[in-house]
């Protein structure tokens, strides 16, 4: 029993430690992703505290970090520009609902429709748009517009910081681990920048976090049919972009900690964590693949350490801010690069030239889609892709061993599925003009798939009966021969051999 409570006190300490480490990670990227959408920095930092808080609470995955994103802000800029961030907050509140939604009628399931190397070009693609992202923090805004990078002295200074910061997370586990290594490095390079008295950019220069509790607040926009049709069209991609960028992130923090999320529950959870975001001022958001694997990997794992690192953010905002806006951006950057080099999959390089071309292909461009447009698109690209090579390959599976049977006639034996991707290959199979006059199609080891399969049978019936010639069709599903229709007659019915399986088609019996 004493060791019980003692694994569970280290447990709660490591969920501590690193939902402070979070949290310190969590304020520049809420601020920046507020001004990448064009609402007020406070707007970022309530979002975060918000669904960061609730999705830790009821979600469906211990350990995973959900706030404001990136991949949701880029949508929100023309909405925010054309209509006014009230509009912003009522788009949110809708979002919501459709997520709750989806996890109610349990389509969280699907996310096992998205293959491996989707997979794995979408990791590798949101490693390298984080490491895109800190590149900002080597530019300086010039005030007629435009920027510089940053050059002499304070160009060494940040790499050398920056490089600190990723020595201490890479080496200090090896010491100790009593406390985790992006906090003490955070901690360290602050450190060394204040008793140095250093001039580098910290948390303040990017915007003040100072701010009070979020506030009830219904948005204020017209109850018309006309807000709708303004604000769901965005609801329905922001409530897909956050289910897809939350689901894959869930599976990839399920394979680090050899543990199952569950799918269905984040959905309910994420979206009722947007729902209350709509209705306090926040900007809505998802889970965040870079701060889930600062957590993870700083030991936090627990349902505690997401819930302590949005509580951490809500101390900020009302009583630390001026301690917090003096973090100098470089220990974070230098976080964040620790999480690039953890997040890419490096063995993808190794397997390149292992896996199938199209293995391959589609691991590229679903990594390019996603650093040049976002996830959601890099994802249905990559899946339709994976579909599209799938189908190609299946249909050119379908064969037919073909002999002649005692009394004279031809028999072929179908192998292959039978779907709209194989038709062509499967007429090609029969030759009504010089086959004999019985012939029997054996579908004992195929299986049609769709109502272009169907279709393909009645059109093979149609051309041996214009030429007066009997067709036996064998081991058909009892859909199947509900669903023919010239071709029904002709189908031999063996209810001990005949297989069983459902037939994609809008047809009913």
């Amino acid at each position: 029993m004493f060791e019980f409570h003692y694994r569970k006190a280290i447990s709660m300490k490591a969920d501590i430690l690193s939902g402070l480490t979070v949290a310190l990670a969590l304020v520049p990227e809420a601020v920046a992703f507020a001004f990448v959408a064009g609402v007020n920095p406070l707007t970022g930092l309530y979002a975060a505290f918000m669904v960061g808080l609730i999705t830790a609470a009821i979600g469906g995955r211990p350990g995973m970090i959900s706030g404001a994103t990136g991949a949701l802000a880029v949508v929100m800029v023309a909405l925010v520009a054309d209509h006014g961030v009230e509009y912003l907050f009522a788009t949110v509140v809708l979002m919501g609902i459709l997520q709750v939604l989806a996890g109610a009628l349990r389509l969280g399931k699907y996310i096992r429709m998205v293959p491996h190397q989707v997979m794995l070009g979408f990791v590798n693609g949101l490693a390298i748009v984080i490491f895109l992202a800190q590149l900002k923090q080597f530019q300086i805004d010039l005030p007629g517009g435009g920027y510089e990078w940053l050059s002499g002295n304070a160009l060494y200074i940040m790499l050398a910081l920056v490089a600190l910061a990723m020595a201490i997370i890479q080496y200090l586990p090896k010491l100790t681990e009593a406390i985790p290594a992006p906090l003490a490095a955070i901690l360290g390079v602050t450190g060394i920048v204040l008793a140095l008295d250093l001039d580098v950019r910290t948390v303040g220069d990017m915007a003040s976090i100072a701010g009070g509790l979020p506030e009830f607040h219904i948005p204020t926009v017209p109850l018309t049919w006309e807000t709708l049709t303004i604000i769901f069209p965005y609801s329905v991609i922001l409530a897909a972009v956050g289910l897809i960028e939350s689901l894959l992130t869930l599976t990839v923090i399920d394979e680090i900690t050899d543990t199952r999320g569950r799918g269905n529950r984040e959905c309910v959870g994420q979206g009722t964590a947007n729902i209350v975001t709509g209705f306090f001022g926040g900007m809505g958001g998802c889970a965040m693949i870079g701060q889930s694997m600062i957590n993870v990997n700083s030991g936090g794992r627990g349902r505690m350490s997401g819930i302590s690192a949005a509580l951490f953010l809500l101390v900020f905002i009302l009583f630390a801010s001026s301690l917090i806006e003096m973090i100098p951006l470089a220990a974070l950057v230098g976080v964040m690069m620790m999480v690039v080099l953890g997040t890419f999959e490096w063995s993808s390089f190794r397997i390149l030239h292992k896996i199938p071309r199209s293995d391959a292909f589609v691991l590229i461009l679903v990594s390019g889609v996603t650093v040049f447009t976002d996830l959601a698109i890099a994802v249905i690209v990559g899946v339709i892709v994976s579909a599209l090579v799938y189908a190609w390959g299946n249909a050119s599976r379908i064969q037919a061993v073909t002999k002649l049977n005692a009394q004279g006639g031809k028999e072929y034996q179908l192998q292959g599925p039978l779907f709209f991707g194989s038709v062509t290959s499967f007429r090609d199979l029969f030759d009504p003009d010089n086959d004999p006059d019985d012939v029997v199609v054996d579908f004992r080891l195929s299986r049609v798939a769709d109502h272009s399969g169907l279709e393909a049978i009645d059109n093979l019936a149609e051309r041996y009966q214009r030429r007066e010639k009997r067709l036996h069709l064998r081991h058909l599903s009892p859909e199947c021969r509900k669903l023919l229709h010239r071709a029904k007659d002709l189908v031999e019915v063996n209810v001990i051999e005949d297989p069983r399986y459902f037939v994609a088609s809008d047809e009913l019996a």
